[in-house]
């Protein structure tokens, strides 16, 4: 059975002064208790939504999460707000949510795929991510026929050149 951890923190400003971003920060004993050092994917529960994420190192040996404004948009959280946490390991932690678009330029371009699946699940992340972000349809589609294109090329799935 997977290790399992309950926890309340605050949400908190983080990340570069060029890209502020959302944080919590993991207490010692639920980061140590879900594996340690070893663990680098959770499943996350925050009030009640699921979320995959990444547990990461903060200078002096701790851990946090990063959550995206999206998330914390979609999720209405707030800066200085209380969250009930629940985390377990991710057993499949190269796994990526596919937005449609993307899943079906790939799918549609088997170069695109062999490419997109050669990367480490942290750039099919963001790849993914590029993709979902887009707010309007048809530039979720346009971003995904790039993307895909650029991968069956051999190229750098975020540079034109």
């Amino acid at each position: 059975m997977q290790p399992l951890v309950r926890f309340s923190a605050v949400l908190e400003a983080g990340g570069p002064s060029f890209m502020p971003t959302q944080l919590v920060v993991v207490p010692k004993e639920a980061w140590q208790a879900l594996g340690g050092k070893a663990v680098k994917r959770v499943i996350a529960t925050l009030n009640g939504h699921t979320e995959r994420l990444g547990l990461l190192p903060l200078e002096g040996g701790g851990r946090y999460l990063l959550l995206r404004k999206a998330l914390c948009q979609r999720l209405g959280l707030q800066l200085g707000q209380h969250i009930d946490l629940t985390l377990y390991p991710d057993p499949n932690p190269d796994y990526v949510d596919l937005p449609d678009e993307l899943a079906e330029a790939l799918a549609a371009w088997p170069e695109a795929e062999l490419a997109f699946l050669a990367h480490t699940g942290a750039m099919r992340r963001a790849m993914a991510r590029k993709v979902a972000d887009a707010r309007r349809p048809e530039t979720r589609a346009r971003y995904a026929v790039e993307l895909a294109g650029r991968l069956a090329r051999g190229g750098h799935p975020f540079r034109t050149s």
